[in-house]
C-alpha cells in the first residue's frame, strides 16, 4: 500500500521567540541540526517513506519560505495551504482527503515538524512497525515515548499490561492531560504510562471513517469539495470552506473517543523541542552543563552553570557572569534572557508584543 508522510507545519512556535517568528517559525529555521527543522524531520524517515511522498500542511504566511527551504525532492504541489488556522483536526482531514483523491487509499503517517530524534535507526524501525500494524489491522496506531522523568509538560498515554499484537503493540487505554508533578511521578513509577508524542499512523480510509462518525459536520464540509481537490479550483474551494470548520484538535475530536487504538512504546531519543529549556536534551554541554549554539568564540560564560547561549547573528559579543539555569538568545532585532523554569512563559512576551502593536517583532 502507498505510504505517505503528512507533516503539520503551520504553527508559530511562539515559545521559541525571538528565533521563531510567524513568517519564519522554528520549523523553518536551523535550531537543532545542520538544516532547518522540517528538513531534519524529513531526513528522519528517509528509509521508510520517500521524500516524494511527503505532504506538508502550512499557512499562507509560511508557504513562500517553505517553498524555498524544502528539499528539492518534495513535490511543491504537496504543500497544502490553510487559509486560516483551525487546529489539527481540519489540518488532518484536508491531508487525508487529498491522499484519498490521489491514491484512493494509503497509509498515512502524521508527524510534527519540530521533533528531535537521537536514534534514527530505532525511529525508522518503530515507524515501519506502526505502518505495518496499521495496514494489517485497520486500526489507528500511535507512538508513545517511554518517559525518562516525571514531565508536567507532556500529555500521557495509559496502555495495557500485555501486548495485543506481537510483542510491541499494546492497547491504548486512555489519554491523560498534562498532570502536576506528583501525578506525573506516579505515572512514571507505575510503568504503565507513556508520553504522548503526537505521532499517528493510520489508513486514510480508517481515519476518514472516524471523521464521518465523530466530526460529521467537518467531514460533510470537506466531502462537499472533494471533487475540487487537486484541480485549479482547490484554492478557491478551501478558502470558502476552511474558515467554517470547527476549530478542534485531533486529540479531542478523534483520538480520545476512538475505540481500539494501538500504541507502540518507543525509546529513540525523542524530544519535542517545545521551548528554550528543551535544548538541554539536544546539545551536549560542557563540564558546567553550559551550551553555546552559534559562534563559540563570540561569547563567554564566567561562573555560569546550566546556561544556554543561542547566538543567531554574532554581531555582538555575549558575556554572562554567575548565571544559573538561564538562556540568552540574540537575534538581529531582539535579545531574550530568561530563567529555564519560566520557558513556557515566553509566549506571554509574544502576546504582549501583539497587544502593543509591535508586529515588526513577530
Amino acid at each position: 500500500m502507498q505510504r505517505a508522510a503528512v507533516i503539520m507545519a503551520g504553527g508559530g512556535g511562539t515559545r521559541f521567540w525571538p528565533i521563531s517568528r510567524m513568517a519564519a517559525p522554528k520549523q523553518l529555521v536551523k535550531l537543532t541540526g545542520d538544516d532547518v527543522m522540517i528538513n531534519e524531520t524529513i531526513k528522519h524517515y528517509d528509509h521508510v517513506i520517500g521524500r516524494e511522498n511527503t505532504f506538508i500542511v502550512t499557512n499562507e504566511k509560511q508557504a513562500q519560505l517553505m517553498d524555498k527551504v524544502l528539499f528539492d525532492e518534495v513535490d511543491r504541489s504537496h504543500i497544502l495551504i490553510e487559509p486560516v488556522q483551525r487546529n489539527t483536526a481540519p489540518c488532518i482531514i484536508y491531508a487525508a482527503m487529498t491522499l484519498k483523491k490521489m491514491y484512493g487509499d494509503a497509509l498515512m503517517a502524521v508527524l510534527p515538524a519540530d521533533h528531535h530524534i537521537g536514534n534514527i535507526k530505532e525511529y525508522e524501525r518503530v515507524i515501519n512497525l506502526a505502518l505495518d500494524t496499521a495496514e494489517k489491522t485497520d486500526r489507528i496506531v500511535t507512538i508513545g515515548i517511554k518517559p525518562t522523568f516525571p514531565s508536567t509538560g507532556y500529555g500521557y498515554i495509559n496502555f495495557s499490561s500485555e501486548a495485543s499484537v506481537g510483542t510491541e503493540v499494546y492497547d491504548l487505554l486512555k489519554f491523560v492531560e498534562k498532570p502536576n508533578y506528583d501525578v506525573a511521578k506516579e505515572y512514571v513509577d507505575s510503568g504503565r504510562y507513556l508520553w504522548n508524542s503526537g505521532m499517528f499512523i493510520w489508513k486514510v480510509s480508517v481515519i476518514l471513517d472516524y471523521f464521518k462518525k465523530l466530526l460529521p459536520d467537518m467531514y460533510a464540509s470537506m466531502e462537499a469539495i472533494f471533487d475540487q481537490l487537486r484541480t485549479p479550483d482547490e484554492t478557491k474551494a478551501i478558502e470558502a470552506t476552511y474558515p467554517n470548520l470547527e476549530k478542534i484538535s485531533v486529540d479531542y475530536g478523534i483520538m480520545e473517543k476512538a475505540e481500539g487504538v494501538y500504541v507502540i512504546p518507543a525509546d529513540f531519543g525523542w524530544n519535542d523541542v517545545g521551548s528554550w529549556d528543551s535544548l538541554d536534551n539536544v546539545f551536549t554541554g560542557d563540564s558546567a552543563n553550559n551550551i553555546v549554539v552559534g559562534d563559540k568564540t563570540n561569547s563567554i560564560l564566567e561562573g555560569c552553570t546550566n546556561t544556554v547561549v543561542f547566538d543567531a547573528v554574532g554581531d555582538k559579543y555575549i558575556a554572562g557572569v554567575g548565571l544559573e539555569n538561564s538562556v540568552i538568545v540574540q537575534t538581529k532585532d531582539a535579545i531574550l534572557v530568561l530563567n529555564k523554569d519560566k520557558a513556557q512563559d515566553v509566549k506571554k512576551i509574544v502576546d504582549a508584543l501583539k497587544e502593543s502593536g509591535r508586529e515588526d517583532l513577530l
